[in-house]
C-alpha cells in the first residue's frame, strides 16, 4: 500500500498512540477533580500547554484546546465576529478557503454580517492590495488560510499581516491546519490573532486541535459549561488526546527540515514524470507551493473513477480536500482559478508526509500511466 492522502490525514505516530493509553490508563482522572488522581490529569494537562506553546513560539495561556480545525475555525470567527458586532459587521475572507471557514461566513451572513469573497490569481493566491482596498472602517476580522488543501499555494501572509499593523482594531485568523511543519510562521511577528491547528495532520490524533488567541484578543465562547479552557471551551478535557497532540507536534517538529527537504525532492520528481504524460494538467503552482501537495488533472477522466482504480493498484491518493471529497462536484478552489469545468471535474490530489520516499513516488507514476491506459482504452 501507498499513502499519497496526507492532507486528508495522516498515521499517527506510534509514540503518539503509546502517550495515549498510557495517560488513558494510568491518568485518567477529570483534571477539574480535587482529588489528587484529577491533579495528576491536571498536570498533564498544564505541561501538553506548555510544550504546545514552546514548540510555536507563543505564551501557554494563548493556547487553547479544541477537537480540531473545524471548531478552531468555528470559534475564532463566530467568537470574535460575535464580540464585536457592535464595532462593526463587515468580514474579509477568500474564495478559496477550507469548507469551515466558508460554511460559517454563510451562517453569519444571515445573521446581518457582510462578508466579503476576495478572488484569487490563476495561481490560487490572493492579493494584498486587494485586501487593502476591501478594508472598510466597519471591517472587524479577515480569515484567510496560510496553505491551501487542495492545490498547496502558500497565501501572502506575512504581508497581510504588515498591512494589518496599519489597522490595530482589525482582527487576523489564520487557519494554517495544512500548514503546520511544513511552512513556517510566525504569529507574533506577522500579526496573527488566532491560528487553528488539528492533530490529525501531524500525525497526532483525530478529535483533537488547537486555537492559538493573542493576548489581548478577545472571544465570545460557543460552548457553555463548567468554564474549563479558561471559560473559553467548556466541557471536560481530553487529557490523553492533548497530550498525545503535544507529543506529535514536537516528533513533527524535529523532523521538519530533513521532512521538508525530501517531500520537495518527491514533489519535484512526481511533478516532472506527471509533465510527460499526455493529457496531464497541474494545478498546483511552481512557485509558493507547500512542498506536500500536488494537484493535477487528466483530461477525460472523472476524478472518482481514476481513484478508485488507482486503489485497485495499491495507491491511496485523494480529489478535492477530504470534506468535498463524496460531494462529486467541480473544486470551488480550481474553478476559482479559472481552470475549465471538465479539468476541475478530473483533478488528484497527491499529498505527501515527510517518510514518503522516492521508491513510493516511481511506484505511483507507475499505477498512474498503467491506470490512465486502461481507462482510455474503455472510453474510447
Amino acid at each position: 500500500m501507498i499513502y499519497f492522502d496526507n492532507s486528508a490525514t495522516t498515521k499517527p505516530y506510534k509514540e503518539v498512540l503509546e502517550s495515549f493509553l498510557t495517560v488513558s490508563s494510568e491518568y485518567f482522572g477529570n483534571p477539574s477533580s480535587l482529588h489528587s488522581i484529577g491533579g495528576q490529569a491536571e498536570r498533564l494537562l498544564t505541561q501538553a500547554r506548555d510544550q504546545v506553546a514552546k514548540l510555536l513560539k507563543v505564551r501557554p495561556a494563548e493556547i487553547y484546546f479544541t477537537s480540531g480545525g473545524t471548531e478552531s475555525n468555528n470559534m475564532a470567527i463566530k467568537g470574535a465576529a460575535q464580540l464585536n458586532r457592535n464595532k462593526g459587521r463587515h468580514i474579509i475572507t477568500s474564495s478559496v478557503e477550507h469548507a469551515s471557514v466558508l460554511a460559517v461566513m454563510e451562517q453569519l451572513s444571515g445573521e446581518g454580517f457582510d462578508i466579503t469573497y476576495l478572488p484569487v490569481d490563476q495561481n490560487g493566491r490572493v492579493s494584498v492590495d486587494d485586501i487593502d482596498k476591501a478594508i472598510r472602517k466597519d471591517t472587524i476580522l479577515i480569515s484567510i488560510m496560510q496553505v491551501n488543501n487542495e492545490v498547496g499555494t502558500i497565501q501572502p501572509i506575512a504581508e497581510i499581516g504588515e498591512l494589518l499593523k496599519k489597522h490595530p482594531n482589525i482582527l487576523f485568523h489564520v487557519d494554517s491546519v495544512q500548514a503546520i511543519g511544513k511552512v513556517s510562521l510566525s504569529l507574533y511577528k506577522n500579526r496573527v490573532d488566532f491560528c487553528s491547528l488539528s492533530a490529525h495532520k501531524f500525525h497526532g490524533l483525530k478529535g483533537t486541535g488547537v486555537l492559538f488567541v493573542r493576548e489581548g484578543a478577545r472571544l465570545a465562547p460557543l460552548l457553555s459549561g463548567g468554564n474549563q479552557e479558561r471559560k473559553m471551551r467548556s466541557g471536560t478535557e481530553n487529557v490523553a488526546g492533548f497530550v498525545a497532540l503535544a507529543k506529535a507536534l514536537r516528533i513533527t517538529m524535529g523532523k521538519s527540515e530533513l521532512g521538508i527537504t525530501n517531500m520537495k525532492k518527491i514533489q519535484s520528481s512526481l511533478r516532472k514524470e506527471l509533465n510527460e504524460i499526455e493529457g496531464v494538467n497541474i494545478h498546483t503552482p511552481l512557485e509558493g507551493a507547500a512542498p506536500n501537495i500536488l494537484n493535477f488533472s487528466l483530461e477525460g477522466i472523472k476524478s472518482e473513477v481514476f481513484i478508485h482504480a488507482l486503489e485497485q493498484e495499491g495507491v491511496f491518493v485523494s480529489t478535492t480536500s477530504a470534506c468535498s471529497s463524496k460531494k462529486k462536484s467541480p473544486s470551488k478552489t480550481l474553478l476559482a482559478m479559472g481552470i475549465a469545468e471538465k479539468l476541475a471535474d478530473s483533478s488528484i490530489r497527491i499529498s505527501l508526509t515527510f517518510d514518503n520516499t522516492e521508491e513510493e513516488a516511481r511506484a505511483v507514476i507507475t499505477a498512474i500511466k498503467k491506470c490512465a491506459n486502461q481507462l482510455r482504452k474503455v472510453m474510447k
